[in-house]
């Protein structure tokens, strides 16, 4: 028996709650209009799926015989999702922490050794268990945040029996937490110590070898890239997205996050589902992405790690409708961060985006931004139930307070976690 099947079904009539506003975008008119909270709403739950949603007086007759669940006056917003996390690998990077305080900027750390690469070397000298072991108790703070759906990238490993763990793990998590995993091919993340000076032919391994192979043992869901001064050309990045488009996957990537490479347009050309990062991105990259319907993924987390003053262009986004969504950014260089909700504050505080933008940019937004938008992110008859009960008078507070749990029940995947 699986982890899931282990938790209390969720099956039943949900009653007595207060659907955040666009919480369930087709909600009938008569029942509340999408944009204005609904008081007194009933969601009804069979085999895993939601079935109905309305106001709580009309709950049809067929549904009278099943069992009730008393949300007492609960708000509910559909699952969480994030979008962006780094969450298998070996070791920590605190001090790494320390030397960025005493002055050391990004790039200094990385050439000195640490950065990315150093933790590479602890995720290559970790077996699969310790790797899981080291990576569950994150998950499980994530997922007490209100947390159905995760994206876990690799990169870390950096060779193909590596990069091989992290992903096997990823996918364990997902089994054993009864949460939805995307799994993220990042193997183009940095340059392995012993192709010092050849990225060249470190990106054909990666083309060639890694990515066929892995795709092969359907353990990537997306594939990513660095591109950065430090890490990759756009050369290199359209080497990847075309082995990746070959392999018929689906591409992301970590784009214009320390200068504008010109990242971004790039990979609009190749219909990403999103571009992470965008702190220097361009106008051009800005139309590239509305045009191709790609996200921009908003990471406060290492934006507030690294002291970065350069904010993200999230007026210009705004105006031009490029959907925006927020993650933590999970890993453990730039941004340690634990806690979706904290990062819904960042984004609020640090980039001013209002409330009811940051609420999407975890549910509906971040279900785009992993191709995710048909099951995730909203609240729609026939889709999976991943729902949230807050102990929140409205969706303001979630954005409000850090540091405390507001999570009152989580409904991930039909079951009662």
């Amino acid at each position: 028996m699986t982890a899931l099947a282990r938790l209390p079904s969720a099956d039943g009539v949900w009653t007595r709650l207060r659907l955040a506003p666009d919480a369930a975008p087709d909600l009938p008119a008569g029942d509340g209009a999408a944009s204005q909270a609904v008081d007194d709403s009933a969601i009804v739950v069979t085999e895993g799926t939601v079935r109905w949603i309305g106001a709580g007086s009309r709950v049809p007759d067929e549904f009278a015989a099943l069992p009730r669940h008393d949300g007492e006056g609960a708000l509910v917003t559909p699952g969480l999702i994030d979008c962006h996390t780094h969450l298998v690998y070996g070791g920590h990077r605190a001090n790494e922490f320390a030397m960025r305080l005493a002055g050391a900027s990004y790039e200094e750390v990385a050439r000195a050794g640490g950065g990315i690469v150093s933790s590479v070397r602890a995720t290559r000298d970790a077996d699969e268990d310790s790797l899981f072991a080291q990576a569950a108790p994150r998950l499980e703070q994530l997922l007490a945040d209100g947390v159905c759906a995760i994206e876990i990238k690799s990169g870390y490993g950096l060779a193909l029996e590596h990069e091989r763990k992290q992903l096997r793990v990823a996918r364990r998590l997902g089994e054993a937490y009864g949460v939805v995993v995307r799994t993220t091919f990042l193997g183009a993340h940095a340059l392995p110590p012993e192709f010092a000076d050849r990225s060249g032919d470190y990106i054909d391994l990666v083309c060639r070898d890694m990515m066929p192979a892995l795709a092969e043992e359907g353990l990537i869901d997306a594939v990513d890239v660095f591109c950065e001064r430090i890490a990759f050309t756009l050369d290199e990045t359209e080497r990847v997205f075309r082995a990746a488009q070959a392999l018929g996957l689906p591409v992301k990537l970590h784009a214009e996050q320390l200068s504008d490479m010109g990242g971004a347009a790039l990979a609009a050309r190749y219909g990403a589902l999103s571009c992470d990062h965008v702190e220097h991105l361009s106008d051009q990259g800005i139309a590239a992405m509305r045009e191709a319907g790609t996200v921009a993924v908003l990471l406060p987390g290492a934006y507030y790690t690294l002291r970065d003053t350069h904010l993200p262009p999230v007026e210009r986004l705004r105006a031009a409708g490029v959907p925006m969504a927020v993650a933590t950014d999970h890993n453990p260089g730039t941004s340690p961060a634990l806690s979706l909700l904290l990062m819904v504050n960042m984004a609020c505080t640090l980039f001013r985006l209002t409330v009811p933008e940051a609420m999407q940019a975890v549910t509906a937004h971040a279900a785009r931004a992993l191709g995710l938008q048909a099951t995730h992110g909203a609240l729609r008859v026939g889709t999976p139930a991943n729902f949230v009960l807050w102990d929140a008078q409205e969706p303001a507070d979630l954005a409000y307070w850090f540091g405390r749990r507001a999570a009152r029940r989580i409904v991930r995947q039909g079951r009662i976690a």
